[in-house]
């Protein structure tokens, strides 16, 4: 008996505990039906998401294979686990589709899954990460893919539970597409025939071939905020502030992966792994890096262009301020020019308002020089205010 077959049999003989009030329910993820999991309550959108698939809509598709060919599609696990001989060059493979926390744990009873790792694949909201637990793996991957339109990231989470002669797959959202890979591993019997590290290699591959078309879209927008900014867009913040958010979230995406590879070439030796399979894993721990990279650059991109935006911002709000300041000390010359030549012509029409009263105790009147003294009197008091005007720059 195999030891996986070996733990799932202590398993049902009541040796494992399974958690009797997890298994009521996937919001119970901290395993004593206390409570909602960390991860739910972290996560604001979690109450959003549809709830888990009925159990005969869970199993997208399962089959045995041999020598990397199918031999047979059971339909439940319990006919997988009991049809699965354990032999050399066997292997079962199970896609399973937001499945109830009952089919986790009979998942976890058949195949001796441990429990903090099945726990996690029923709460979901995983970041990124590969864990061991005895001879199986368990791993937990983000997909991507870019939406145009609204200029957002939308992830996809899986997790891969890998162990000596099965694949157990339990996705949460629609992407990735496994039947794509499943279906490309069944066109290469070779490369299937390597075992479950070779069905691990594939979905790695899928997902990190996925993350190209969201770093193609996001340097895209980059490109066309750039054009906004140099333009004068005034709803380029918003957009900045908005795409640095999606970046942020893919970087949170991809560079756990970098953790992940590093982990899986660290059993290379240990676990026996066939040197082409460790040939495309490194390939795929390349391309992630170059992802990696790229979403990096992408963030100093964005932190930059808020920089040179907000720059921008302030020379059009100088230039404004200045443009505003000189029209004021404009219109202040003017009101200067006007208030001095009212003053000018004020004198005059005082001294002719003065000697117009015509009362008759006024000795001017009757005086031979009054109205040349009188004009005089008004020239040079104009003569006078205009050089004090004139010294003032008021005119």
């Amino acid at each position: 008996m195999s030891d996986w077959r070996a733990r799932a049999a202590r398993a049902r003989a009541g040796k494992w505990p399974l958690r009797p009030a997890a298994a009521s329910g996937a919001g119970s993820g901290n395993g004593n039906g206390s409570g909602p999991a960390p991860e739910h309550s972290m996560d604001p959108r979690a109450d959003q998401e549809p709830p888990p698939s009925p159990l005969a809509r869970s199993v997208v598709d399962a089959a045995i294979y041999r020598h990397g060919r199918r031999i047979e599609t059971p339909s439940t696990l319990a006919e997988i686990y009991e049809r699965l001989p354990g032999e050399p060059g066997t292997m079962a493979w199970i896609g399973l589709y937001r499945p109830s926390a009952a089919q986790l744990w009979e998942a976890a009873e058949q195949f001796g899954l441990h429990e903090l790792a099945v726990e996690d694949a029923i709460v979901a909201h995983q970041r990124p990460k590969l864990e061991r637990y005895g001879d199986t793996l368990f791993v937990v991957l983000r997909a991507a893919r870019y939406i145009d339109e609204t200029e957002e990231v939308d992830f996809g989470e899986l997790h891969i539970f890998v162990g000596p002669g099965f694949v157990l797959t339990v996705r949460h959202s629609q992407a990735p597409d496994l039947a794509v890979v499943r279906k490309r591993l069944e066109d290469d019997p070779e490369l299937l025939a390597l075992g479950p590290e070779a069905v691990l290699y594939a979905i790695l591959d899928a997902v990190v071939d996925g993350y190209a078309p969201v770093v193609a879209g996001l340097q895209h927008d980059i490109d066309e905020i750039e054009t906004e900014v140099f333009g004068g867009d005034p709803k380029v913040s918003r957009r900045i502030y908005e795409l640095s958010r999606e970046v942020v979230e893919f970087q949170r995406a991809t560079r756990p992966l970098l953790t992940i590879m590093t982990g899986l070439e660290a059993g290379f030796e240990k676990y026996g792994t066939d040197e082409e399979l460790q040939r495309y894993l490194r390939d795929v721990a390349d391309h992630d890096t170059t992802v990696v990279e790229r979403v990096n650059g992408f963030r100093q991109m964005l932190t930059d262009i808020l920089t040179v935006n907000a720059t921008l911002v302030n020379q059009a709000q100088n230039e404004e301020m200045k443009m505003l300041a000189e029209a004021g000390h404009a219109q202040n010359d003017e009101i200067k020019k006007v208030s001095s030549w009212a003053a000018i012509l004020f004198a005059p029409t005082l001294i002719g308002t003065v000697y117009g009263m015509n009362f008759n105790h006024m000795p001017e009147l009757n005086w031979v020089l009054g109205y040349p003294f009188s004009l005089t009197l008004m020239v040079l008091v104009c003569v006078t205010l205009y050089i004090v005007f004139k010294r003032r720059d008021w005119l």
